[in-house]
């Protein structure tokens, strides 16, 4: 497909972010189960709910603008979550909360690369003056930085003070 105008990129990146965050899921499920903390696991579990929230988002956006959201293959979240398998899940760790830190900074890098895709997205759709598109997006986006800042405190709050005592 060639990129035409804002309209054209609007709905590739649409499909792009789509893809990231299918892509993002196993990943981010993965780290649930190798948490140690309790509050970090139900933090994940709870993030992947969002991402799957977000996912029905994209492809409701997707589907009324005559689009399938599938088709795209996000190579931005490949390499992410290439980097979160082998820092956050397969590498091995001398201390639970060292690999609770890990975890954290990879679900972190994810998180990011969202909270960039939504907030490009609702910029466009407001250009493009897709009112009801900006407000989904603004929806996903406040979500998605709600996490992060989530992780945020959990690391602060006490993994990482504990991390440092290993």
């Amino acid at each position: 497909m060639t990129i035409k105008n804002l309209k054209d990129l609007y709905i590739d990146q649409l499909k792009d972010l789509y893809s990231a965050c299918k892509q993002s899921m196993p990943i981010v499920t993965d780290m649930g189960r190798a948490a140690h903390s309790r509050e970090l696991a139900e933090a994940l579990i709870a993030g992947n709910e969002g991402i799957g929230r977000g996912m029905e988002a994209l492809a409701r956006l997707c589907n009324d603008h005559g689009e399938d959201p599938t088709g795209e293959h996000c190579k931005g979240m490949e390499g992410l979550v290439t980097e979160a398998r082998k820092h956050a899940v397969d590498a091995e760790f001398g201390d639970d909360d060292t690999h609770d830190a890990a975890i954290i900074t990879q679900y972190q890098r994810l998180a990011h690369y969202a909270i960039a895709g939504y907030g490009c997205l609702r910029s466009f759709a407001n250009r493009l003056e897709l009112d009801g598109d900006g407000a989904i997006l603004q929806d996903c986006l406040d979500h998605t930085r709600s996490g992060d800042q989530h992780m945020t405190a959990i690391a602060e709050g006490g993994v990482n003070a504990a991390a440092a005592q290993a």
